[in-house]
Formats: structure tokens, sequence, C-alpha cells
């Protein structure tokens, strides 16, 4: 397995690892480790995934071990974006017995959620890997760990939609309302933006498209619609912009959204509702 696209930086890891630990230590620490603990004691551990799924944080879960003590050694057993089975171990970690058990849960929380964010990318992905159709995640994310969420969907085969309002015009139902229709909203957005700007339009009608094609639109977003009206939907804006799919989309479904022949599916619940993926920490004997 290659390095996912776009690895995070370093930068990046700090900040949000220092944010997480300091709500974890508070104002006392690790009072349980510093009690029970020697000083001295050394350990020796490893993460192990304990249910089939795709790993994704590896970098993040380093970084909190390496936050609480530059000290210890830890090895990465596999690359973020690896396929892991009940039992594989993916990071092994040694030195001070007290500084592995202060990182142990911040690590794990990282590593964890952002795992299970892209077993489930995967799990779409695989599901339509017979057609053209992207898996794209959206906005709906946890706040502060946009970019963490990102990454992980990336590490499931995925692709990321907007990280943020700057980086592109998406118009949806209320801007549609707001600005008096598709077709003024459109070529407002068309006269004021500059040429690497891409517009997008919510529609859910058929009768919308036609309006959003003429004012320039590059991407039109299919907004709950069934894969029937998809299909007519495709056939009518033939090629003339990406086609988006959008909305209530899950494993059992994402497979017909898929071959109505959209270029892009974007979900959201990957990121926010997204199940852990189940790991742990066991120090050896």
């Amino acid at each position: 397995m290659t390095e996912p696209v776009f690895p995070l930086p370093v930068s990046l890891l700090e900040g949000v690892v220092a944010s997480a630990l300091q709500e974890d230590l508070g104002t006392a620490g690790d009072l349980t480790s510093s009690i029970t603990v020697s000083a001295d004691a050394q350990a020796v551990a490893t993460i192990v995934v304990r249910r089939p799924g795709t790993v994704a944080g590896l970098p993040v879960a380093v970084q909190a071990f390496r936050s609480v003590d530059p000290t210890l050694s830890l090895e990465t057993l596999c690359a973020d974006g690896s396929s892991a089975l009940p039992g594989d171990a993916v990071l092994s970690v040694s030195g001070h017995a007290r500084s592995v058990l202060t990182a142990e849960r911040t690590a794990l929380n990282f590593l964890g959620h952002l795992s299970g964010v892209a077993t489930e990318t995967r799990t779409l992905v695989d599901a339509v890997a017979h057609t053209k159709a992207r898996i794209c995640c959206t906005r709906k994310t946890t706040p502060g760990l946009r970019a963490l969420e990102k990454y992980a969907v990336r590490c499931g085969g995925g692709f990321n939609h907007r990280f943020g309002l700057g980086d592109g015009l998406l118009i949806k139902d209320n801007h549609i309302v707001a600005a008096q229709g598709i077709a003024a909203a459109v070529a407002e957005a068309r006269a004021k933006v500059g040429h690497m700007v891409k517009i997008e339009v919510e529609v859910d009608r058929i009768d919308q498209i036609e309006a959003a094609l003429s004012g320039g639109a590059d991407v039109i977003m299919l907004d709950n619609m069934g894969p029937p009206t998809m299909v007519e939907a495709v056939t009518l804006i033939a090629g003339r912009a990406v086609v988006e799919a959008s909305g209530s989309i899950t494993v059992d479904t994402v497979a017909a959204v898929a071959e109505s022949g959209v270029d892009v599916i974007s979900v959201g619940w990957i990121t926010h509702s997204a199940p852990t993926l189940d790991v742990g920490l066991d120090f050896q004997q």
C-alpha cells in the first residue's frame, strides 16, 4: 500500500494532538500512572487491531506518544491505508511505562476514529469499483478534526469535497431562494470568481438543471434523487458538467447510485457517523 496522497504535515498534528492531550491531562496530569508506576519502569507495547478494517491515523498516534515523551521508541508496522485483520499489530512503542500509559488513550482515540472513517469509506469504494464513480466526503466533520477526517477518507480510497467555504462555490437551496433563482445565483457567481474557482449547483428537480448549465455551472449536485431520476439527469447533462449525487446514500444503495452514471457520490456519514475501529494497546509481560 502506497502512502496516501497529501500526507498530514507535522505542524498540523502538533496542534491537534496538543489540544487532545491538554483535555485529557487537565491540571493534575496522569494521577494513576504517576502514583502506581515507578518513574524508572520500562515497557514494550503494541497497538493491535481487534476487528477487520482499514488503518488510518498512525502519524497522529505517533505524535501523541512523542508529545508526551520524545524519548519513546516508535515503529509503525504498516502504512495508513492498509487492510488489517484482528490481531494485526500496527504500531510498537517502548520506553518509560508512565509515558506510554499517559499517551495511550489519546493515541487510540485518534487511531480508532480515523481508522473507522477509512474503513467505512473503503466499504463504499469497493461497492462502486465496477463504475466510474468516486466516493467523496463532505464538510459534515467533527469540529477541529476536519483535516484528519478528510485524510482518513483518502486512506480509504475516497476523495475530498471542499475543505472549507473558501475552496469553491456550492450554491444550495437556501442560496437559490435568497438569490431569487438558480440563473441569477450562477450568473452572479460566474461574473465574480476567478478562472480557478469551480461553481457547483444543488438541484432537487430535473427542471432546474438547464438553468444551472446555461449559467455556466461546473458541477451539478443531484440532491436526494432516486437512481432512475439520476439516469435521466445524467442523460440531460450529457457531459456538460460533472455530476454529483448526494443525500441518504447507504452501503446498500450506493452501487445503484453509481450505476446511474454519476461522476461523484458525496456521503456525509463516513466522517460524522463512522463507527470507531476497535484498536487496543497491550503491554508485553
